[in-house]
């Protein structure tokens, strides 16, 4: 690790700027600003001088562009890590207390006395602090105090999976400063997911961490959660002639847990008749061949959810072979296909019984009229609220976006780009 004060020089000379790039940063004036900001603020909020040992560290939001609702149920997904990330400043204090600070948020502080979890904690990030400490203790390592400056610019709610980002960052982090770098990203991943599904109290699958702490375009297939098989994907949308919009809605998704646990909870009821965990291990003619006793066993709802999955698993392999083909009308129609599966029969658009607001339904219906049959668009991530995703050719991309802001607010379409780096440590 290098002083603050060295690392601030290395910024001014210019040293930063090649890793700068490769995490898709193309204005350097800018992200060396924001670098320097991060690291006046770290010193301000922890009292620090120049002689601090620090290093910088970034992890990516991720954007899921095959597979909905598949992780969990030992699926395959197409994902990718996107050009918005956590960044952070992060140095040993000493203590037995990790202090982290995000930028405009208050200051967690997580005593490590105890790496139980806690009930008062659940769905805080206080929660997620201390389910990654204990995930590195129960791999052998003493992981000791920390203080943390992070700024984020993957907004909470976005369906680019902050928390996902969060928990990668503490994982390289830690990975760092007490594990001598031997955790691969892959572990740092399931790391991550553990802390979310233990101490935050959110059943989410693994296709968020694994996209944001491998990088890149890349397919995971989750047959063996213990050990998912990636599978790496060059993905240049610009010389296919798209770009990847990510469209906010306009609602948060805070407070639908109970919907996105009822997705999971539903799919294993069908699994169970067949006597199996997960619906990776059920054939859909199975499904197909006994609806009448299962209709009447776990509900039409947990069926039709049951055939997406099993459709949209499917899906994701002949996607990624598209994409890696430079197929584009066939990557397409896939995604329409999805998009169509999600709303029809996973049932992930709207949350139940909701009448007065449907964000989610009306920004998928403006995005295919703008669209007006090119391109492809559909649900982003867990649904019910948050964002949606769509491939639109760079020719109408600046109509799609005036129309689409038209309708459902100014700044709402977000154009990304694949980041083919995951977390990492930037400069130490």
């Amino acid at each position: 690790m290098q002083k603050l004060g060295d690392v601030r020089r290395a910024l001014d000379a210019g040293e930063l700027n090649e890793p700068l790039s490769q995490l898709l940063y193309d204005d350097l004036a800018a992200a060396r600003q924001r670098i320097a900001k991060l690291l006046d603020e770290f010193q301000k909020t922890f009292g620090v001088g120049d002689d601090a040992t620090v290093a910088l560290c970034s992890a990516p939001g991720r954007t899921e562009i095959g597979g909905n609702h598949t992780d969990h149920q030992h699926g395959r997904v197409l994902a990718g890590a996107v050009d918005l990330d956590f960044l952070a400043c992060a140095s040993p204090n000493g203590t037995n207390t990790i202090r982290f600070q995000s930028e405009g948020w208050p200051m967690v502080e997580v005593a490590l006395d105890t790496l139980d979890p806690k009930e008062e904690e659940k769905e805080s990030t206080a929660a997620l602090v201390r389910g990654m400490a204990a995930q590195a203790a129960q791999k052998g390592y003493t992981v000791a105090g920390f203080d943390v400056y992070a700024t984020s610019n993957v907004l909470p709610g976005s369906g680019l999976s902050s928390s996902a980002a969060c928990e990668v960052l503490l994982g390289v982090i830690e990975n760092h400063l007490f594990c001598e770098g031997k955790l691969d990203p892959v572990t740092i991943a399931q790391m991550g997911q553990k802390a979310e599904n233990v101490y935050f109290g959110k059943p989410c699958g693994l296709m968020d961490q694994t996209a944001s702490s491998v990088g890149g375009a890349v397919t995971i297939d989750f047959a063996d959660p213990a050990a998912p098989v990636v599978r790496a994907l060059k993905v240049d949308l610009d010389s296919l002639g798209y770009a990847l919009c990510i469209i906010d809605c306009g609602a948060d998704h805070a407070d639908l847990t109970d919907e996105y646990a009822a997705v999971p909870r539903e799919m294993k009821t069908v699994a169970a008749f067949f006597g199996k965990e997960v619906l990776r291990e059920v054939e859909e003619a199975d499904v197909l061949g006994n609806l009448p006793a299962l209709r009447k066993a776990v509900g039409d709802r947990a069926v039709l959810r049951a055939l997406h999955f099993l459709a949209d698993n499917e899906r994701v392999a002949k996607q990624a072979d598209a994409l890696a083909n430079g197929d584009m009308d066939t990557f397409l129609a896939l995604v329409n296909q999805s998009g169509h599966s999600s709303w029809e029969q996973l049932q992930d658009i709207t949350p139940t019984g909701a009448v007065q607001e449907q964000s989610m339904a009306v920004a998928l219906t403006v995005a295919q009229r703008a669209l007006n049959g090119r391109g492809a668009c559909r649900v982003h991530g867990g649904g019910f609220a948050g964002t949606i995703q769509a491939f639109v050719p760079l020719d109408i991309l600046e109509a799609f976006r005036s129309e689409i802001e038209g309708a459902l607010g100014a700044g709402c379409c977000h154009v990304l780009r694949i980041r083919p780096v995951g977390g990492t440590v930037l400069w130490s």
